[in-house]
């Protein structure tokens, strides 16, 4: 019996993470955690029974102990409620699926407590990975990537001598406004970014898919968690999203790994590895498919990854700056508060301004996201 912890469990990755752990009787749910989401927290615990579950605000808190008075559950709140899911004796994995940079404490913690990290949160790589890569080597934890592209590449990597590796490429779907011109964007409307031709995911993410930034936040991550440089990462457009990514090594051989795209196969697999265990829902079928067609990325008129691969060359606390103007700017978009245009425009500005730090603590990492947001409101107040 394998027991595991869920960070965002009320979100696209818990609640597939959940469907995983309806397919597999032998996984067992210790601890749930979720933002706001109070009426969806209570049905997963009378499903899951988890000895304790988390919600950001105390006052969601509040009313989560009340729905479920009748159950034998722990209700915690806010950051503390999370560092406590993180040590929780009882269990081996945490499920890191919680949006922001508000997982980099939890999955610290959890790191320290001897917990491997099922990683499917971008930001804490993207903004310490300098910090979390080499503590986790300390412990003899592992980090296993539940990004459907990083999963990809670390199945690909599976028996190969990381030292032989050439490139990584990373796959991109291109978003709904591949082959557009910045002309043609200028006045997408947020129902239209949220329209994502191949994947289900949460809004915030959805938006990044459509920018390329989503891809940008996947070649910082992807350096850190396979030691790459970042010259041997490659971003390719494949519409399909059929080959999630691929593995290029010395010899010219490319290794990847295919698949529909359902993120509960990265999921299991990360939960499971090195185990493989059957699982339902529609397989590929190339008779089916026909043809996989590949492109190269406009970074001119989708500028997000040209600038992350700047902000990961400049690095230390250059990236979190990058993330974070998205996050800022993406927010800012959903509630109708900037153009689409003006997201990428606002990374550009934050980064320009931003005096990098080097080798940032968890503190400087913190503040310097809140510097970002304060930087951002300012400029769209103006």
């Amino acid at each position: 019996m394998k027991k595991i912890a869920i960070l965002g469990s009320t979100g696209s990755i818990g609640t597939q993470t959940l469907d995983v752990v309806r397919n597999n009787p032998d996984l067992t749910v210790v601890a749930l955690a979720a933002g706001s989401s109070v009426e969806k927290m209570e049905g997963q615990i009378r499903e899951f029974r988890p000895q304790v579950a988390c919600m950001w605000t105390e006052e969601a808190a509040a009313d989560l102990r009340s729905r479920v008075a009748d159950l034998p559950v722990k209700i915690v709140a806010g950051m503390e409620g999370l560092l406590e899911i993180a040590v929780l004796p009882d269990a081996q994995v945490l499920v890191t699926a919680i949006v922001g940079m508000i997982g980099i404490r939890p999955t610290i913690a959890a790191i320290e407590a001897g917990k491997d990290i099922a990683l499917a949160n971008k930001e804490t790589l993207v903004t310490a990975g300098h910090i979390i890569m080499p503590l986790a080597k300390k412990h003899g934890v592992s980090i296993l990537p539940v990004d459907s592209e990083h999963s990809a590449i670390f199945q690909s990597l599976n028996g190969e001598p990381a030292d032989k590796i050439a490139k990584i490429w990373l796959t991109a779907s291109g978003g709904p406004f591949r082959g557009r011109t910045s002309k043609e964007l200028a006045h997408i409307q947020v129902e239209d970014a949220l329209k994502h031709p191949n994947w289900s995911m949460g809004r915030k993410i959805t938006i990044d898919s459509s920018t390329l930034v989503n891809k940008g936040l996947e070649v910082i991550e992807a350096k850190w968690l396979f030691g790459v440089d970042l010259d041997r990462i490659r971003v390719v457009v494949h519409p399909q999203s059929v080959i999630h990514s691929m593995v290029e090594y010395v010899d010219g051989a490319i290794m990847a790994q295919l698949g529909t795209p359902d993120m509960r196969l990265p999921i299991q697999y990360a939960l499971f590895y090195p185990d493989r265990r059957p699982m339902g829902g529609k397989k590929l079928d190339f008779f089916e498919l026909g043809q996989m067609t590949f492109e190269k990325p406009d970074t001119d008129t989708f500028a997000g990854l040209k600038l992350a691969y700047q902000a990961a060359t400049v690095g230390g606390s250059m990236p979190t700056v990058y993330n974070a103007a998205n996050e800022k700017a993406v927010a800012l978009f959903l509630n109708r508060r900037i153009s689409y245009l003006e997201i990428p425009e606002l990374i550009a500005g934050a980064m320009e301004q931003h005096k990098a730090i080097d080798n940032p603590g968890v503190d400087e990492i913190l503040q310097t996201e809140t510097a970002v947001y304060e930087y951002i409101e300012g400029k769209v107040n103006d």
